[in-house]
């Protein structure tokens, strides 16, 4: 199936900006999402479910290394869901060979990582996961609707503003770093 000249100019600048996305998040991070073995879990994912499977299997184990508690589940299903749907709304990996919104789930699952050694890190965590939660069940309804060319601009800044407080938050726990600023 061949791309009309203003897709395929599309699916090309969606590839820079998440190809930068992801070269910005390295450098904070020190980490290449690509190529991160979480990445290939997720690579292997064809459903929210099974996304929301990898993903509870990551909270768990951080669970496991603090109170115990299940406050860091419940932002899961709306900002699979929701990023899911942004991502088939855009086209399958946007001409790109990955999905970004499975990029931005490797992302969670490296802060999840990168935090589990951190001391009081599960409620930094938490207000993250609620702040992107409630981000995200806000723009559930925008899943829903027909895509225009604008609106997919619109998820893929979205998509990588994610991606971007995801290595901010990964950098900060890697230096031990866990206050946050409550007027975000």
């Amino acid at each position: 199936m061949s791309q009309t000249p203003s897709t395929a100019s599309s699916s090309s600048n969606f590839q820079t900006i998440f190809y930068a996305s992801m070269k910005e998040y390295k450098k904070k991070t020190k980490k290449d999402l690509l190529e991160h073995p979480l990445m290939a879990q997720l690579q292997t994912c064809n459903s929210p479910a099974d996304i929301l499977a990898v993903l509870h299997t990551q909270v768990q184990q951080f669970e496991q290394s603090t109170s115990g508690d299940d406050k860091l589940t419940k932002w899961l299903i709306p900002t699979v869901n929701v990023l899911y749907a942004f991502s088939g709304a855009l086209g399958e990996g946007v001409g790109l060979v990955f999905s970004p919104a499975k990029v931005i789930f490797a992302g969670a699952g490296v802060l999840l990582l990168a935090a589990k050694d951190v001391a009081a890190s599960q409620d930094v965590l938490v207000d993250i996961f609620e702040r992107i939660e409630s981000f995200f069940r806000r723009l559930e309804e925008y899943s829903e609707v027909p895509t225009t060319e604008a609106m997919k601009d619109t998820i893929v800044k979205i998509m990588v503003e994610v991606l971007g407080i995801f290595g901010i938050a990964t950098k900060e726990m890697k230096q031990g770093r866990t206050k946050i600023q409550r007027d975000i």
